[in-house]
């Protein structure tokens, strides 16, 4: 079988309502919940649209009110100790990590931002200490999937994955307790803290399984990296554990390029599915195809959603071709 799906929609709203929202909201026109319905229509308009388009799969979790990638450090409550003066269950904390606050007497900085991969878009860096603590703190993923299923859309919700997620954090210096004092700081890793982490995604996931969904679409763009030995063990740790959660599939989600030296290790890790890049690396499909276990679903991304120019459906079609005549529909 052959279905149409779309890995993410365009947030600001065709008449740019979410930035007009966001503007009023931050200059104190509108309230938080008057913000937050405002987003609810947003995500509404655009499952609808879809579906009305004919989208086999639609997506959900793929709005932000300003980055996916803060989203999920909001998620998992990888939040800076500098932000706990502040309400962490309010949008007052998620908008002051990611543009600072400098009012009621608090001057507390932003973190830090940094291009996403080779695109003009920016993401706001994860700050990861040794011994990170991570907690379940936005149910925003399950909400969202609930909130499209009471309006007869039944949505792909989409993740970014736990190690993805570590590998585009940066280190923070953690405190040193007295008996520390004179021993050499040891070099730490994000990855270090993958199985504090993974508890996390794990719960997640079970919640949406109880909430209905059947797929999840798990981003993990830095397959497309040069990877080294210790982040090919961090995929294949993180994926036999949290292939261990009942009653759902993960879609696992590569872009922004080929997997080249990591074909193997995605091809092998125990998900439900494969996407890949056929618009940045449609030399990859041959290989893809001659690895991939038959007991998986190939997903292949042929529309390029980097610019405003169509696609040429054609030219599309042709590469949708060649993976069905050698996977069968």
């Amino acid at each position: 079988m052959t279905l149409v799906a779309n890995l993410g929609y365009p947030r600001f709203g065709a008449k740019r309502e979410l930035k007009r929202a966001l503007e009023s909201y931050w200059s104190g026109k509108i309230s938080s919940d008057e913000l937050v319905a405002q987003g609810r229509q947003i995500r509404m308009m655009h499952w609808q649209l879809q579906r009305e388009a004919g989208m086999d799969v639609i997506p959900s979790n793929d709005f932000s009110f300003y980055d996916h990638v803060l989203d999920t450090t909001w998620m998992v409550g990888a939040i800076p100790a500098r932000y706990n003066a502040l309400d962490t269950q309010s949008l007052d904390v998620y908008f002051a990590m990611a543009r600072g606050v400098q009012k009621d007497g608090f001057d507390i900085p932003a973190m830090e931002m940094t291009k996403w991969f080779d695109t003009n878009y920016h993401y706001i860096v994860p700050e990861i200490g040794q011994g990170q603590v991570f907690k379940l703190t936005s149910t925003k993923i399950i909400d969202e999937f609930i909130e499209a299923k009471s309006a007869g859309i039944h949505t792909r919700p989409v993740l970014l994955g736990p190690v993805s997620y570590l590998l585009l954090s940066k280190t923070v210096s953690h405190v040193i307790s007295i008996d520390q004092i004179g021993i050499a700081p040891q070099s730490i890793s994000p990855l270090d803290e993958l199985f504090n982490l993974l508890p996390v995604y794990e719960d997640i996931l079970r919640r949406l399984a109880e909430a209905g969904a059947d797929w999840i679409q798990i981003d993990e763009p830095c397959l497309v990296l040069d990877l080294d030995e210790k982040a090919h063990q961090a995929y294949h740790e993180a994926y036999q554990y949290l292939s261990q959660v009942a009653h759902i599939r993960l879609m696992l989600t590569t872009y922004f390029g080929a997997l080249g030296n990591n074909l193997a290790l995605a091809v092998n890790l125990p998900v439900a599915g494969l996407h890949i890049d056929l618009v940045r690396a449609s030399e990859q499909l041959d290989d893809v195809l001659a690895q991939l276990p038959q007991n998986k679903i190939l997903s292949v991304g042929v529309v390029d959603g980097r610019n405003v120019w169509r696609t040429d459906l054609d030219k599309a079609l042709t590469k949708i071709q060649r993976a069905v005549a050698m996977l069968g529909t």
